[in-house]
Order: C-alpha cells, then sequence, then structure tokens
C-alpha cells in the first residue's frame, strides 16, 4: 500500500549506521552470487540448503545430505540474507534503509545487530510455528526488516515520513499513519490468508520480537513515543549564546522595510 522514500529524523548518538549500510551490502552481494550471476541449478540449491524449511527444522521431513549446506538451526538466520528476487531484495533493502538508520543511533551498533538478527530468528519460527509441516523453503529478510519497522514505530512515531502511496502519490506523513497501517495489516493477514505463499507469520514475529526488544536494547535515556526532541550540541550552543545590549538595540532600531511586513 505504501512504499517509504525518506524520513527527517537525523542521527543522535552515531555518526554513520555502519551496521545498516553491511547489512544492506551483504543481502545484495549474496543475491547477486545466488541470483543474478548464479545458474539455476546453483541457485535453487543455495535456497534449499540456506532456506529455512519448517518441516526439516521440526522433523517432519529429512533433507538429502547432499543438499545440506549449514546445521537447520543455523538456517533461523541464513534464510534472511536470501531473495527471490530483485523486487523482493529492493523492497526490503529500501525499509532498512529508511528506519534502519534511526534504531541503530537508538541500540548502538552491536545491540543493533543483535536485534537485527534476533527478529530474523524470531519471524522464522513464527512461521515455522504456523506451518509446521511446510516443506517449501522460507526466504528473504521480512523478519528482520519487520522487526524494524516496529521498533521506529515505538521510537519514533510523530517523525514525518515521505511515502509512495499506491505507487504514485508522494505525501509526507507522520509515521504512525504508514506503519500503524502497515502493522496492522501484517496481522490481519495472518488471520486471514496464512498459509499464502507470503509468509505474514514471519512479518509478525518480527514485529513482535522488534518491539519488545526495542524496549530492553535502546541505549539508556532514549525516549518512546517521541516523547523529547533532543536538540544538537551546536544549536543549543547558539541559543545559548547571548546578544550584547548595544547589538540587540541596534537590530530593534532599524526601521522595518517592505521585506519584513
Amino acid at each position: 500500500m505504501f512504499i517509504p522514500l525518506h524520513d527527517t529524523n537525523s542521527l543522535k548518538y552515531i555518526k554513520v549506521q555502519y551496521v545498516t549500510i553491511s547489512l544492506i551490502a551483504i543481502n545484495v552481494v549474496v543475491w547477486l552470487v545466488t541470483g543474478l550471476a548464479a545458474t539455476q541449478s546453483f541457485s535453487d540449491a543455495t535456497v534449499v540448503g540456506l532456506g529455512y524449511i519448517p518441516a526439516v527444522v521440526f522433523d517432519f521431513a529429512d533433507l538429502e545430505p547432499s543438499l545440506v549446506l549449514v546445521p537447520e538451526n543455523a538456517t533461523y538466520l541464513t534464510y534472511a540474507f536470501l531473495h527471490g528476487d530483485l523486487m523482493h531484495l529492493a523492497s526490503n533493502m529500501l525499509f532498512l534503509w529508511v528506519f534502519g538508520d534511526n534504531v541503530e543511533d537508538a541500540l548502538g551498533h552491536f545491540r543493533f545487530l543483535l536485534f537485527y538478527l534476533a527478529c530474523a530468528a524470531a519471524g522464522a519460527l513464527v512461521h515455522g510455528l504456523v506451518q509446521p509441516d511446510s516443506e517449501a523453503p522460507l526466504i528473504g529478510a521480512s523478519g528482520a526488516i519487520s522487526g524494524v519497522v516496529a521498533a521506529y514505530f515505538l521510537l519514533h512515531p510523530k517523525v514525518r515520513v515521505w511515502v509512495l502511496v499506491f505507487f504514485r502519490i508522494p505525501l509526507p506523513l507522520p509515521a504512525v499513519i504508514p506503519l500503524a497501517f502497515w502493522i496492522a495489516q501484517q496481522f490481519y493477514m495472518l488471520l486471514v490468508d496464512g498459509d499464502s505463499g507470503v509468509s505474514w507469520g514471519a512479518h509478525v514475529g518480527g514485529i513482535v520480537a522488534g518491539a519488545v526488544l526495542v524496549l530492553v536494547l535502546r541505549r539508556r535515556g532514549v525516549p518512546l513515543f517521541d516523547r523529547t526532541i533532543v536538540t544538537p550540541k551546536a544549536v543549543r550552543h547558539v541559543e545559548a549564546t547571548p546578544v550584547p545590549a548595544e547589538e540587540a538595540a541596534a537590530h530593534s532600531s532599524v526601521p522595518p522595510t517592505h521585506w519584513g511586513r
């Protein structure tokens, strides 16, 4: 229903969102290697060997030894770095680019990395609980991205976010509007279409994990719901600098012009 384009939310604690950028780079490189530049057989093998397959994890089925690339429990994480096509990759990475930097800012680099991986694992777990006997591999960063969206929703609901509504109408909206709608949509779709080709369970698992983890992993003093606005030090310094009385008097004695009316 909407595509995030940009938010007006500067970083307050870190200079560069190193983890967010690195995660995007890793996902792009993995897609280039396993998707764009790979043969169909190699691509299929990586999806089966690194994707999350509930029936295998919950012992309803066994994967042929020749197809096993990592221990089955490792697929709780590896699946989140695979994508089916360019659109799948681009949509996930766009959400991560727009919302990930501020969540990383609120948590710190290392804790954000843990947060991202935990949300990915939670997404896979809920997907598996919803479809425990499914033999279809789950791939994509949607579970982790859903956690990032939930965290942003709790941290910065009042921040203006430019979104593209219905793929054609750009609008600046408070984050609470598009994100609340998006989150509600994931829960609704899980209820009405839980076993579809889209893993709504992974989205919901990531949302729940993200909402819980941001409460305990955020930096000390970082508020929820934009309760306070942190003014950059440079701005505070300018505001605190007194204006000499002579200068103030000089300014007040200047007659108004038509430019100032």
